[in-house]
């Protein structure tokens, strides 16, 4: 009875605590909506931005979404993600925008330093282009503080100048959930709604409300290799090299990205509750456990966003 009552107990406490949280994403994404006039939200078919659109969703209704859905696309996406993202927008009445880094090569705006690199810093210079063209003013976006130390310097409203950079050391206050919302000609906003969640809140929350998210995400067989403590998955861009050993794991993306710098994790959960338990007991975070890109220092990191990155 009293074990009975303890769960109920730590229940209701998760619940107000999503509740919450469900309540400050819902307040800022109406607050974009309100404060500005060409805003987008950056939709990658991902978790985080699946979140997202779960609370536009309930902010404004099916086919009501005032902004359109913003995808830079490398072209090494999974996908299972990228079918997903279709999907979804479809399903919600939602306009979808894509740009593709293959575009900005195509232009020359982008020069891959050898076919294989990673396509996934050079989402930036796409991601400019794509406000230029279209003239967003924000764009609301699905990074979190928990997930790397770069990312938690930023506030929630985050101004951009007009070559599209970030200022750390001039960001605006946010106090008491007041938002300066002041642009000069060509600046815009970086808004991240969900900045106080953690994964642990991101599973629950999915969990709760029942959001389906590409299969990527639930364990699976897959050929891996083992590369600098990481499983990198074997592709025709993420090859063996030699000596390496194929191994077929069962495992689970904790994020997806570029397929070149995303790997998986070994994994048989199969649920959003059973991710919630593995979340619960993992001592990494997401993308430190995952992305070959983010093996950098904090400096490093904080370049890119500077120079803006997501």
């Amino acid at each position: 009875m009293n074990a009975m009552t303890d769960t109920s107990h730590f229940d209701r406490l998760s619940n107000q605590h999503l509740d919450a949280l469900e309540e400050e994403t819902i307040f800022i994404l109406r607050e974009v909506a309100a404060a500005f006039e060409r805003p987008a939200l950056l939709f990658s078919g991902g978790k985080d931005s699946l979140v997202m659109l779960k609370c536009a969703e309930k902010a404004f209704g099916v086919g009501r979404i005032p902004y359109p859905l913003l995808m830079i696309d490398t072209g090494h996406n999974f996908h299972e993600v990228t079918d997903f993202r279709d999907f979804r927008a479809k399903e919600l009445g939602a306009e979808l925008i894509v740009r593709s880094v293959e575009d900005s090569m195509a232009r020359g705006t982008v020069r891959l330093a050898h076919p294989g690199e990673s396509r996934n810093v050079h989402q930036s210079v796409t991601l400019l282009e794509a406000i230029d063209e279209f003239r967003f003013d924000a764009l609301i976006g699905g990074a979190r503080r928990d997930e790397e130390k770069a990312r938690a310097k930023e506030r929630i409203f985050s101004h951009r100048d007009s070559f599209g950079q970030w200022q750390p050391k001039a960001q605006r206050p946010e106090l008491w959930t007041l938002f300066n919302t002041r642009l000069q000609p060509g600046e815009h906003f970086r808004v991240f709604p969900i900045s106080n969640w953690t994964e642990l809140d991101v599973w629950q929350y999915i969990e709760r409300e029942k959001i389906a998210l590409p299969s990527l995400y639930y364990t699976h067989k897959r050929d891996v290799v083992e590369r600098k403590g990481l499983l990198v998955p074997v592709t025709d861009l993420t090859p063996a090299k030699d000596g390496e050993q194929i191994e077929s794991r069962d495992v689970r993306f904790r994020t997806v990205g570029d397929i070149t710098c995303t790997c998986p994790v070994e994994s048989t959960a199969a649920t959003a509750a059973d991710i919630v338990i593995e979340t619960l007991a993992a001592d990494v975070s997401e993308r430190g456990a995952t992305r070959m890109d983010d093996k950098t220092s904090e400096a490093s990191m904080e370049k890119r966003k500077k120079d803006g990155y997501f």
